[in-house]
């Protein structure tokens, strides 16, 4: 894990170590500046996969290629065996990225199962590749001087305005442009036949393909552990972590405001599996002081998204403090219909799009949150839920199996699949946004709220379009202005579309 910057083009190494400087906190173990030719490669380490022998960026065998990586490539002992006739310099997961370029060039990027943003230079021309879910981060920007790369938006700004996120999923030549090499594509089926027997066989194979993603994200050789907020999804990740550690200690790691349900549910899921567990109450006080920290670390002003960074800002500070590596149950909610909001939606299709939609665009909510939160105390956060595999398995699902029962009980073919892992009062609790059952939601609204007029908000909020849609939008707005005085910086912003 790791923060990244590229330049091709012309500029000076003094602003290209600027740009770096500004994502520090992605990689506090090391850097590097490289220049070839015309293509600069920047990097911050966070050591996680061979932590003493894994300097970016990597060569080749002869020099001419090299690469800087953000990411795990979780498949990348397999990949080793495939590239036998190749000489490793290093123990870093990242350098199978270098070797199978030489094999396969663009192509490369199919095979890597993991989460990664990279750009590798090709005798001083770039390849640049992000992962099909975008749950590593990356930009770029454009100028007289070239095109520009960065993880954090922050390295960009006033640099120019031309600013935009590089699409997930895609990858970059100078020849080719930014074209798509992986789309999720899931075609509404329905129900077909379904019947018990179809049932117990989707509950097999969602445990069997949940359990492997997990396996595959245990993988460290630096101490890992777990977000455990009690909920169904942060549980289940933390109970199949546990059955796979069962010789080794594994913390776990929760936070909330006195009066939050998350802090006594996952006392309950913690003493049920034998983890060592960590706790952060924080105050009303901590989240007014905490909040422009929250939105420059975040580079957003989505109220929904920031309300919930609160939390993961604090449960990560508190984690690193005892881990380098933390799993977390994102994703969970868009697979198998965990929102509220899905029940308003009757026809079956409609839901079916309507998750597919709301996967897709994670990649710049839920995922930037936990992604920024986490990297800003230098630890690395991986999600289990959103491997491909299980991605690919679960949106081909009905989703009446899903939302099911007169109740139309949120995920119940996950809860059903699982039962036994987890006591069943939490097991079958009810879904709550994370800053609700952190108790931290209500409080953070009505904060900010009174800081903003009816006068101040009628006047602000069509500064932007579409408009700010509530006092507290614009408060979060005027303090991600201050930071990112950019208005590309603005449009690359993620709305989730309730405020």
């Amino acid at each position: 894990m790791c923060g990244i910057v590229a330049l091709y083009g012309k500029q000076s190494e003094k602003n290209l170590w600027e740009m770096a400087e500004k994502v520090h906190h992605r990689g506090p173990d090391e850097d590097d500046l490289c220049k070839f030719d015309n293509l600069y490669l920047g990097h911050k380490r966070l050591s996680i996969i061979g932590p003493d022998l894994g300097h970016q960026p990597i060569p080749n065998e002869t020099g001419d290629i090299n690469v800087i990586v953000n990411g795990e490539i979780y498949n990348y002992r397999l990949l080793k065996e495939r590239l036998d006739g190749h000489t490793f310099s290093t123990k870093s997961d990242s350098e199978v990225v270098v070797h199978l370029y030489e094999e396969m060039g663009t192509q490369c990027v199919k095979e890597l199962d993991g989460m990664f943003a990279f750009v590798l230079s090709d005798h001083g021309k770039p390849f640049a590749a992000r992962d099909t879910l975008g749950i590593k981060p990356l930009y770029y920007a454009e100028d007289d001087n070239g095109i520009y790369f960065a993880s954090e938006l922050k390295c960009l700004v006033g640099i120019t305005d031309k600013i935009f996120e590089f699409p997930p999923g895609h990858f970059y030549t100078p020849e080719s442009g930014i074209k798509p090499y992986r789309e999720l594509k899931a075609p509404y089926m329905g129900i077909k036949d379904w019947n018990d027997n179809k049932m117990e066989e989707a509950m097999a194979n969602i445990r069997s393909k949940l359990e492997q993603a997990v396996v595959k994200r245990l993988m460290a050789d630096v101490p890992l552990g777990v977000l455990l907020s009690g909920g169904l999804d942060s549980s289940l990740v933390s109970a199949i972590s546990r059955r796979h550690t069962k010789d080794e200690q594994l913390n776990s790691f929760c936070v909330g405001m006195e009066g939050g349900s998350d802090l006594p549910a996952a006392r309950i899921v913690a003493d049920y599996l034998g983890t060592i567990h960590h706790e952060y109450v924080y105050t009303k006080q901590e989240v007014l002081e905490i909040l422009p920290k929250v939105i420059y670390y975040l580079e957003s002003f989505d109220p929904s998204l920031i309300r919930s960074a609160v939390p993961t800002y604090f449960v990560s500070r508190l984690a690193a403090q005892h881990v380098k590596v933390i799993l977390s149950g994102e994703g969970a909610d868009e697979l198998f219909s965990g929102y509220s909001y899905l029940k308003e939606i009757k026809s079956e299709e409609e839901l079916h799009e309507e998750l597919l939609r709301s996967i897709k665009a994670l990649h710049n909510i839920n995922l930037q949150r936990l992604d920024r939160m986490s990297m800003a105390h230098s630890i690395e956060g991986r999600v289990p839920f959103l491997d491909l595999d299980l991605v690919t398995y679960a949106t081909a699902l009905p989703p009446e199996i899903k939302l099911y029962g007169d109740g139309q009980v949120e995920k119940w073919i996950l809860r059903k699949a699982f039962e036994g892992y987890l006591p069943d009062e939490i097991l079958w609790r009810d879904k709550e946004q994370f800053a609700k059952g952190c108790g931290s939601d209500c409080i953070i609204q009505e904060m900010v709220a009174e800081q903003i007029s009816d006068r101040e908000f009628n006047r602000d909020r069509n500064l932007i379009s579409p408009p700010i849609r509530s006092k507290e939008e614009l408060y979060y707005y005027r303090i991600f202005r201050e930071f990112f005085d950019s208005d590309s910086a603005v449009s690359s912003v993620g709305r989730w579309a309730t405020a």
